[in-house]
C-alpha cells in the first residue's frame, strides 16, 4: 500500500495560500507483522533436543542425576515418554495421590494434571465441583500445572460434543489461575503435549537438586 508525504511547501492558488501540491512524495508502507493464522498453518514443530537444558556452573557443565518420572496408574491415553527416554533414568506407572504425572521422591512437591478439550469441558460442567476441588489441590503443591491437549482457539470455539459455552470453560482457566494459582499449557497436540510435561518433570527435579546440592537455584550465571 502507497502513502503519500506532503513536503511542507505553499504556494498560492486564486489569492490563497494553501499547501503544494509540488514535492508529494510517494512511499512505500512498511510490510505489517504475518499473520498470527500464518504462523500455525506453516508450524513445523522439530525434534526435541538431546536434553531439555544442561546447567553449568563457571562454564563447566555439572553431572547430575536423571528422574524417574512417574505416571498413574489410571491414567488412559498417557503419555508413554518413549521419545524422551535419554531425559529420564526410568518411567514408572503407579497409583499418585493426585494428578496424573509427577517425579519419583518429589510425589509431594510435583503434580502435573493433564486434559484433552472433551476431558477438560466435561470436567468444568458435569463434574466441576469434583474437578474444582482437585485443583484446590493441586494449589497446594510448590510445583503445579494443568496440560490441555488443545489449542486454546478450540477451546474458545463452539464444541461439536457438547453444548457448553466455550467462555465459561475459558474463563474457568483463567480462574484457576488467578483465584487458585494453578498456571496452565495448551498444546495443539497429544505429542507437544508430552514433551511439555517431559520437560517440566526434568526440569522440576533438576532444580530441587541443584538447590539441595548447594548449587543454587539457576541453571547458569546470570542465566535462567
Amino acid at each position: 500500500m502507497l502513502a503519500l508525504i506532503q513536503s511542507r511547501e505553499f504556494e498560492v492558488v486564486s489569492g490563497y495560500t494553501v499547501p503544494s501540491t509540488h514535492g508529494l512524495v510517494m512511499r512505500k508502507r512498511r510490510t505489517l507483522i504475518t499473520s498470527p493464522l500464518d504462523w500455525w498453518l506453516t508450524a513445523a514443530p522439530v525434534a526435541p533436543p538431546i536434553l531439555p537444558v544442561v546447567p553449568e556452573r563457571g562454564g563447566t557443565q555439572l553431572r547430575t542425576p536423571l528422574p524417574v518420572a512417574l505416571i498413574d496408574s489410571r491414567e488412559q491415553r498417557p503419555f508413554s515418554f518413549t521419545r524422551f527416554k535419554g531425559w529420564f533414568c526410568a518411567i514408572e506407572r503407579k497409583a499418585l495421590k493426585i494428578g496424573d504425572y509427577s517425579v519419583a521422591g518429589l510425589e509431594e512437591h510435583c503434580v502435573v494434571e493433564r486434559k484433552d478439550l472433551a476431558d477438560l469441558v466435561h470436567s468444568f460442567t458435569t463434574e466441576r465441583s469434583v474437578f474444582v476441588n482437585r485443583l484446590r489441590q493441586m494449589a497446594t503443591y510448590p510445583q503445579r500445572l494443568l496440560v490441555i491437549t488443545a489449542p486454546l482457539s478450540q477451546v474458545k470455539s463452539p464444541y461439536t460434543h457438547s453444548g457448553a459455552d466455550p467462555n465459561r470453560i475459558t474463563h474457568s482457566l483463567i480462574a484457576s489461575l488467578a483465584g487458585l494459582g494453578v498456571p496452565f499449557v495448551c498444546a495443539e497436540s497429544h505429542e507437544l503435549g508430552e514433551e511439555i510435561v517431559a520437560s517440566y518433570l526434568y526440569q522440576v527435579f533438576l532444580y530441587h537438586w541443584l538447590e539441595t546440592n548447594d548449587h543454587g537455584h539457576y541453571l547458569a550465571d546470570d542465566d535462567l
